[in-house]
């Protein structure tokens, strides 16, 4: 039998395709979106620095390693409330890196629904280690 011949009996179930879509979606639109952000933010911080379009030296200085970018949450969200291109940008980011983490969340429960124990287990322990990973990079830096 090869994998093609396979049907696994929750294969024609509406809400698990539903489910699915769901998980299709949100990859989507959280890519999408977080580059129409980070886009924004850049257009935004060219509108506050002009001078980044004329000057190799000013650009250059925007994209070095000691650049000023917020680190924290309550950074990005003061840089924010003050409309800093660069705080815009990191908030793309972070819905990036946000993406596929709702991912693996809304997975526990698809697993929950189809009473999949094994695999809401090691999908929970694979949420539990990257939350762990941005605490301990947090700690790290």
């Amino acid at each position: 039998m090869n994998l093609s011949e396979s049907h696994l009996p929750h294969d024609d179930d509406p809400r698990v395709r539903r489910v699915e879509l769901l998980i299709s979606n949100l990859l989507r639109v959280g890519v999408i979106a977080s580059l129409c952000v980070i886009v924004f933010g850049i257009v935004v911080m060219f509108i506050q620095r002009p001078e980044m379009v004329s000057s190799a030296e000013a650009l250059r200085q925007m994209t070095e390693t000691n650049a000023v970018f917020p680190h924290t949450i309550p950074a990005v969200v003061a840089g924010l409330m003050a409309f800093s291109g660069e705080a815009i940008t990191v908030l793309g980011l972070l819905l990036l890196v946000a993406t596929p983490v709702a991912r693996v969340a809304i997975s526990i429960f698809a697993f929950l629904y189809q009473k999949d124990r094994v695999f809401v287990v090691i999908t929970s322990v694979v949420l539990m280690l990257l939350l762990l990973s941005f605490m301990l990079g947090k700690a790290g830096g």
